[in-house]
């Protein structure tokens, strides 16, 4: 665990985002705290510069939900429901400003002419 710990403050400055999907009936507590949502991991003293993990037990997502549809979804949507906003955290963190799509393609940016 320490190594992993230190493997993710070492990239929490990069662009990167970590998801872990937990399966089977385990104790996550560890997991949980490499989430960082609670509180700011950190390895030897250093802390990371930006919550780049993102943990989510699957067991959560096979009870009470009789529609595996509607299971599976939800779970996607959990799995996903960092990443943007980490994106952005690495984007602030580094200055880093959008630029408007370039893409000129009739599916997704149709001519108005």
């Amino acid at each position: 665990m320490p190594q992993t710990k230190e493997a993710i403050v070492n990239a929490s400055s990069l662009p990167m985002s970590i998801i872990i999907v937990g399966v089977g009936g385990a104790d996550f507590d560890n997991m949980e705290e490499l989430d960082g949502d609670v509180v700011r991991l950190s390895s030897n003293g250093r802390y990371a510069v930006r919550d780049i993990v993102q943990f989510v037990p699957f067991r959560d997502f096979q009870k009470g939900d009789r529609d595996s549809h509607m299971a599976r979804l939800k779970l996607a949507r959990e799995v996903l429901a960092e990443v943007p906003g980490q994106v952005l955290s690495y984007m602030k963190a580094n200055n880093i400003t959008p630029q408007p799509c370039k893409v000129n393609n009739a599916l997704l940016l149709p001519d108005l002419d």
